[in-house]
């Protein structure tokens, strides 16, 4: 029997970080030694307070359903979060928590797009957004961006895109894949488009120089996607939330009644614990990645890489390698095969990366520093280098 596959599952595409990863892992079963350089992943272990929370939480009887926004002292401790952060009010009534970002990404969209409702994003960002709105019927428009920009929007440009379908534009700073952080004048003048703005901002904690502002600063109109996963080492404990103006919370939440009914509720006891016991191990990661940085722009550029404009947030540098191949995923797979150094294809990201390599640095110096030999050399014997 010939099962047919619905036409919006078929809309979606392969993540091509992901599928790196998993041929990165059928190589280490098979004996060989990897480094993984592809994913977001921090290497740093979940703070000692956030699991003891967790344990607590689970001993005492936290592990029944929730309120469907969230337990009631995580959103107060988001609240009292932006307060002390950006100077920003807002009310436990608009903070949604989930099980991730990426399922109150899924509800945003569902919420706010009918077939054919159209989204603008930049190209190149992160690979999953587009496979959100075209499963749920809407239409990508991309604003192609620039590398001198970090490959962030102009709003000027921004501008020209909106049309009558427009129901939103998404941001995303600091930035997956460049790591760039949208200029405060830039986000200011975004913030006053007619269209509601939606930014990811899953990397803030992790902004190693100049600014980093929350668009709720300029308009309380935005949506906002923050989390756990990346600043608090948190990945696998799935824990994000969505700040979203009143007039769209009741839609929302039914949405994740239906669908998602409430994160783990130990998990999101352990997420208080988070932000109010963990500046400190935040502050040592920051510091960390922030060595990585520097060490990864220069064992980029000594491959002979190009970076227009260095990354200052989240951990990645999108490298320029369209001197050595037009075909990306060709190249990062051959990489991975030849050298056991795990990159992702730029074209995950779009066709304006296409030609580019994004490095992770959320893994140790050490293992940093022993890709880039490799690299090196396999880069020298191909004649990449002289």
């Amino acid at each position: 029997m010939e099962i047919k596959v619905a036409r919006s599952a078929s809309r979606i595409t392969p993540f091509l970080a992901m599928e790196v990863m998993e041929r990165a892992e059928e190589l280490k079963a098979q004996g060989k030694d990897i480094i993984l350089l592809c994913l977001g992943e921090p290497d740093f272990p979940t703070p000692e307070p956030v699991i003891e929370g967790a344990v607590v939480a689970m001993k005492s009887g936290n592990t029944a359903y929730t309120h469907s926004l969230g337990r009631i002292e995580l959103r107060e401790a988001i609240v009292e979060h932006y307060r002390r952060r950006y100077g920003v009010a807002i009310t436990t009534e608009q903070v949604i928590v989930s099980s991730g970002t990426s399922p109150l990404m899924l509800l945003l969209f569902a919420s706010l797009l009918d077939e054919g409702d159209e989204i603008i994003l930049s190209d190149p960002s992160y690979a999953c957004y587009p496979n959100f709105i075209r499963f749920l019927g809407g239409e990508t428009v991309f604003l192609r961006t620039r590398e001198e920009d970090g490959f962030q929007p102009r709003p000027e440009e921004v501008k020209k895109l909106v049309g009558p379908k427009t129901r939103g534009v998404l941001i995303n700073s600091p930035s997956n894949p460049a790591g760039s952080v949208l200029p405060t004048a830039w986000l200011e003048e975004l913030s006053s488009l007619p269209v509601p703005l939606i930014s990811d901002e899953i990397y803030h904690g992790l902004t190693y120089e100049g600014e980093e502002r929350s668009v709720l600063e300029f308009t309380s109109e935005a949506f906002v996607l923050g989390g756990f996963s990346k600043t608090y080492a948190m990945t696998g404990w799935r824990l994000g939330y969505l700040i979203a103006p009143p007039s769209s919370v009741r839609t929302l939440q039914s949405l994740h009644q239906n669908f998602l009914i409430c994160a783990n509720s130990f998990v999101q006891c352990a997420g208080v614990t988070a932000l109010r016991e963990c500046d400190d191990y935040v502050a040592r990661m920051r510091q960390a990645y922030d060595q990585r940085r520097k060490y990864t722009l220069q064992g980029v550029r000594r491959l002979g890489l190009g970076v227009g404009k260095e990354p200052t947030g989240a951990f990645y540098v999108l490298a320029d390698a369209r001197h050595i191949s037009r075909d990306s995923l060709s190249l990062a797979k051959k990489i991975l095969e030849e050298t056991g150094v795990a990159l992702t294809p730029g074209i995950d990201f779009g066709e304006g990366a296409e030609g580019y390599l994004r490095f992770s640095y959320s893994n140790s110096i050490e293992n940093i520093g022993r890709a880039f030999d490799r690299l090196e050399e396999w880069f020298r014997k191909k004649g990449f280098l002289k």
